[in-house]
């Protein structure tokens, strides 16, 4: 088979779907994304450049379509050059999120399109106006509905969709959900185990074991859509509670979703100016490389997850498949993973003192909470295999 991905920052979603199709030996692969993506070790990547940026003088309802409309015109490029060239893929598999897949259709009539639909913007009932700290105003809200055009383009392109969660799979209209399967990606239980014996050596003279009370957080960007600053005032209270841990937080200051505080370079300096913390006991780790971050989750002692009503993070389930004992912010769509007190926590995402006395429960009673560890990892084992996301996709070919 020939399959073509598309997506700006591949392998992402597609990795295990990737690797596997390569080790069979029988495919071409290729994928079409940004000159800045990873890639993927035996796929043959093309590289897409927008043409041009965004008009000076467009009205900002429609930069981000424009954006879109831009990019899926470039990737559009691509695929008509591979026509061109008397090659058409068997399978077309392609990302929503920055317009890319817009036109394969146009070139590409008679391949089916499998389509990764990730969110479907909201107002109201999902991430925008949930948190009272980022008013909306009536001006963002139109703009957010003008936000889902090239999302309604690719649904009625698409000939089958893919969502990771019940949850993010029904905020799409209820008209295009049958075309929309429940598949999640997977995680490597074989990759992201428990390790008792792992080790964190943050400096010559400190070196932190499962043996001390650490506590982590990790977002890709530290911002309030991961819930950061709520915990940074939780991390207040457990310092002073414990005087004994250690916060390890992973993540770093640019934005990945949200708004940039005013005021301050990024979320970190803005919370570091409200609260008070004992900067020899709370560590900002920036970006790590995977095993060192796989290093920080297993030797947790307490691992806190918060977001408002948003994409569930690979960390989340990473964190419950090493083991790890969740404190989790009660949200969708955590609130399809963890169940309170079996597998995890749930705390209010707004409420920095139920979290902190969550965590410092968690650390009174560690020593008795193999269960949870347990429960949470099988629930990865059983619920997202990496096989069974494979699988999945696997039969959408067939």
């Amino acid at each position: 088979m020939l399959i073509v991905f598309i997506h700006q920052n591949f392998p992402a979603q597609f990795r295990h779907i990737a690797q596997t199709l390569v080790a069979e030996g029988k495919h071409r692969v290729i994928a079409i994304c940004d000159a800045k993506a990873p890639g993927l070790e035996g796929v043959e990547r093309i590289h897409y450049s927008p043409a041009r940026g965004n008009t000076a003088s467009q009205h900002h309802y429609l930069i981000s379509t424009e954006t879109h409309i831009i990019r899926g015109q470039a990737v559009a490029s691509i695929l008509l050059n591979l026509k061109n060239q008397g090659l058409s893929p068997d399978y077309i598999v392609a990302h929503v999120g920055w317009g890319e897949g817009i036109f394969c259709k146009d070139i590409f009539p008679n391949v089916p399109l499998i389509t990764f639909f990730e969110f479907y913007y909201h107002a109201q009932g999902a991430d925008v106006g949930f948190d009272p700290e980022m008013p909306v105003t009536m001006d963002d809200a139109l703009r957010i509905r003008v936000k889902n055009i090239s999302n309604l383009l690719s649904l009625e392109a698409s000939d089958v969709g893919i969502s990771p969660t019940a949850w993010q799979r029904s905020l799409y209209p209820e008209a295009f959900q049958h075309k929309i399967k429940l598949i999640h990606e997977g995680i490597n239980t074989d990759i992201a185990v428990p390790y008792p014996e792992a080790c964190l050596s943050l400096s010559n003279s400190l070196i932190l074991t499962r043996a001390v009370e650490v506590v982590t957080f990790v977002a890709r960007n530290l911002e309030p859509y991961r819930g950061f600053h709520h915990f940074m005032r939780a991390v207040e209270i457990i310092c002073k509670s414990r005087p004994n841990a250690h916060i390890l937080i992973v993540g770093g200051d640019d934005i990945s979703y949200g708004r940039p505080p005013s005021g301050s370079k990024n979320w970190r300096e803005q919370m570091l100016k409200e609260v008070s913390v004992d900067t020899h006991r709370v560590h900002f780790l920036g970006k790590l490389p995977y095993q060192h971050y796989l290093n920080v989750l297993q030797i947790s002692s307490a691992h806190v997850y918060l977001t408002v009503p948003f994409v569930l993070s690979w960390s989340m389930l990473e964190a419950m498949s090493v083991g790890c004992v969740l404190v989790a912010s009660n949200t969708p769509p955590v609130q399809e993973v963890i169940q309170h007190g079996e597998n995890g926590y749930l705390v209010d995402y707004f409420c920095a003192e139920a979290i902190a006395n969550q965590v410092i429960e968690v650390l009174n009673q560690r020593e008795q909470l193999d269960t949870i560890r347990t429960n949470a990892r099988n629930t990865i084992i059983s619920r997202y295999p990496l096989k069974q996301g494979i699988d999945a996709y696997m039969s959408l070919f067939k």
